[in-house]
């Protein structure tokens, strides 16, 4: 008899031989049924979810994470849209990309297919579960999940609905599956089952992401953290420049495409900074400065070196001052972490020069770094925001979660 994780990667195995032979319009119809499941299923799930948060002010975590945590009806409801969206895209599993004719007659080709069994090991969030689920889903892939264990009477709640909601359409109720053991030890035996496990995601802050990566026999997606930037250039609109940033940092605070780091340059400081350091104090964010912003607003606190690229998930945020863009850009390479970075600025230079020097997955341009998500890019959900340069980069929709493999047709040709 094998350990539990040993029976839930076989359990998945099975599910996704099975979930291969599915077709779209029988996918989107699990979908469909998952998501109405969840809204039949709702008042279950805000009573497991009151478990949860309860347990977690107990613990005394911070408001933030908690924020995280919380369901409503309308997170609820948000969860069983963004699956009828998946349904609703096109499915990419049996795209054939490409198909070319060789010289002996060989047909080429390639095509796009599942990954298989996909692992997720992510913090707090319960609706990572419904759209995890979802976008493994529609791609034929099983997922099996490991949520935190402040989450674990959510996402037990929510895991119950969806498989109710594939049995009523008869299909296996493998294909999503919850690791219910929160134990270090089991996470341990996760990221060691190469072979089992065709890939595995972390979702979550920065120790969790490392402890992955480094310890992981099977291959690992990265989805970093976010230290996003917004740098105020000297031609910004200054009241663009106060709204966006209002926006980006006070929306959620415990995100990772929130903005955690502010870059204004010299020549609009003393329009620009008060004007900021206003909109941000009306929502009690504090902000750290080096000595030059510091001058301009006696409300901002001194920034030490860690502060440049901390990722805070809370009510602070840094400020630094530059004389150029090109100072800008250096110092916004230096600490980000490829996620998400914005300049505001007229000058349309500048715009296309941050867009081609700065490194991370999303740069933009007069707009909030919070719309880095798959379900504003269309994706109808995400797996996760990729901070790495293989497979996949930004958020990961449904594309990230295929792979591809090669079909050749042939009349007969041997090779010589």
């Amino acid at each position: 008899m094998g350990t539990y994780m040993e029976m839930l990667t076989d359990r998945a195995k099975h599910a996704a031989s099975e979930a291969v032979k599915l077709g779209t319009a029988d996918k989107n119809r699990g979908l469909l049924a998952a998501a109405e499941e969840l809204m039949i299923q709702q008042d279950k799930i805000l009573e497991e979810n009151v478990k949860d948060l309860e347990a977690a002010k107990e613990k005394g975590i911070r408001q933030s994470m908690i924020d995280r945590l919380a369901l409503s009806k309308q997170r609820i409801a948000d969860m069983a849209e963004g699956l009828r969206q998946v349904a609703a895209l096109d499915d990419p599993v049996g795209e054939v990309l490409s198909m070319k004719t060789r010289p002996n007659g060989l047909r080429i080709g390639q095509k796009r297919v599942p990954l298989g069994v996909v692992g997720i090991i992510y913090e707090s969030r319960p609706n990572v579960t419904a759209d995890a689920f979802g976008l493994c889903f529609k791609t034929g892939n099983a997922v099996i999940l490991r949520g935190g264990s402040d989450a674990i009477h959510s996402n037990q709640a929510i895991v119950r609905a969806i498989k109710e909601g594939l049995r009523k359409e008869r299909f296996c109720q493998d294909l999503v599956l919850l690791v219910e053991d929160t134990s270090r030890e089991v996470v341990a035996e996760m990221m060691k089952m190469h072979g089992k496990i065709d890939v595995l995601i972390p979702r979550g802050g920065a120790g969790l992401i490392a402890n992955v990566v480094a310890n992981s026999t099977v291959p690992v997606i990265e989805t970093g953290t976010g230290n996003c930037h917004i740098y105020v250039d000297a031609s910004a609109d200054v009241q663009m420049a106060a709204d966006i940033i209002e926006n980006a940092k006070t929306q959620r605070l415990g995100v990772c495409n929130a903005c955690e780091s502010l870059v204004i340059h010299a020549d609009i400081e003393e329009e620009a900074l008060p004007r900021i350091v206003s909109k941000l104090q009306y929502h009690n964010i504090e902000i750290r400065g080096d000595e030059r912003a510091r001058a301009v607003s006696g409300e901002i606190l001194p920034a030490t070196e860690e502060d440049w690229g901390t990722e805070y998930l809370d009510a602070i945020i840094s400020v630094k001052i530059v004389d150029s863009i090109d100072e800008a850009i250096a110092h916004i390479n230096k600490y980000n972490t490829g996620h998400s970075e914005s300049i505001i600025t007229k000058d349309y230079d500048n715009a296309l020069k941050f867009q081609d020097e700065i490194d991370a997955a999303a740069v933009y341009v007069n707009a909030s770094t919070r719309f880095t998500d798959g379900f504003e890019f269309g994706f109808g959900a995400e797996i996760g925001i990729s901070t790495q340069k293989l497979h996949a980069r930004g958020p990961m929709g449904l594309e990230a979660l295929t792979t591809t493999k090669y079909i050749i047709f042939g009349n007969g040709q041997v090779r010589e």
